[in-house]
């Protein structure tokens, strides 16, 4: 995606979300784990012809066309806004494939209308309060026996004190412009655990989303040079993603990503 020197340039850039941001500059895999551990969850979460899923916040939809790829019997996203819904319902053309404008907490579904659920790279950036609801909202539109899947920032709690951890975050939640409150393994299992649900799937891999060479395995080859190129032309922006590398390289042996499966009980 080659972006317009005048939309680079926009005063916007300095206080854009940072994963609005590396949307703008043409980053399409915005997930901690990258590609590889969404790959992971979707196969982890083994969706069938039979399976009605739903999508908690599809972002740029990548996820969604994964999901597809395995022709499940309904496909429901759920995105707050409605620019991105609307960005996201471009991309389905099955009658049973929507978006709809509504909350991960209030999704407006029916009760045990959905064999799957995942989300990913959102509850991170939630209130415990508002982690609590979400998960909750997943457990009761799930039938028994049905699957929820996440993937999102952990922390790794080996000599990671409490005040580290506060200091880390309040600079990450500085730079990247957006409230984030990532949990450690156990307590995201925790989390899951507390709304009725079981974990049956855990991965952990290193938080390396601005590392060059997961860059080129998210991206591509291609994918990778244009990201780097707009950046190339936009020093704001730059900076900004440069000041988010720096961060995640400074308290890179206490961040991860996670993706857990879990099944209601």
């Amino acid at each position: 995606m080659n972006i317009p020197k005048s939309q680079l340039d926009s005063p916007k850039t300095a206080s854009l979300p940072g994963h609005w941001l590396l949307a703008q500059m043409g980053k399409r895999v915005l997930r901690p784990g990258g590609i590889k551990l969404t790959k992971q969850m979707i196969g982890n979460l083994a969706i069938q012809s039979r399976d009605k899923v739903v999508e908690f916040a599809p972002g740029l939809g990548i996820t969604a066309q994964l999901t597809l790829q395995q022709n499940p019997a309904s496909y429901t996203a759920i995105e707050r806004d409605s620019a991105a819904a609307a960005r996201v319902q471009k991309i389905l053309t099955g009658n049973n494939q929507r978006c709809l404008v509504a909350t991960a907490e209030n999704t407006g579904l029916d009760t045990a209308s959905a064999t799957v659920v995942y989300g990913e790279a959102m509850l991170s950036m939630q209130t415990p309060s508002r982690k609590q609801q979400i998960v909750a909202e997943a457990g009761r539109i799930l039938e028994a026996g049905g699957r929820y899947g996440i993937h999102e920032m952990c922390l790794v709690a080996s000599g990671l004190d409490e005040e580290t951890r506060r200091a880390m975050l309040d600079e990450i939640t500085d730079t990247i412009n957006h409230h984030t409150l990532p949990l450690t393994p156990e307590e995201w299992e925790n989390l899951l655990v507390s709304q009725g649900l079981t974990v049956r799937e855990k991965t952990i891999v290193p938080m390396h989303l601005l590392e060059p060479l997961r860059i080129i395995d998210d991206e591509g080859i291609w994918g990778a040079l244009k990201f780097a190129g707009n950046l190339l032309r936009n020093r704001a922006a730059r900076e900004r993603v440069f000041s988010m590398r720096r961060v995640f390289r400074k308290y890179g042996q206490y961040l991860g990503a996670i993706a857990l499966v879990a099944v209601k009980n």
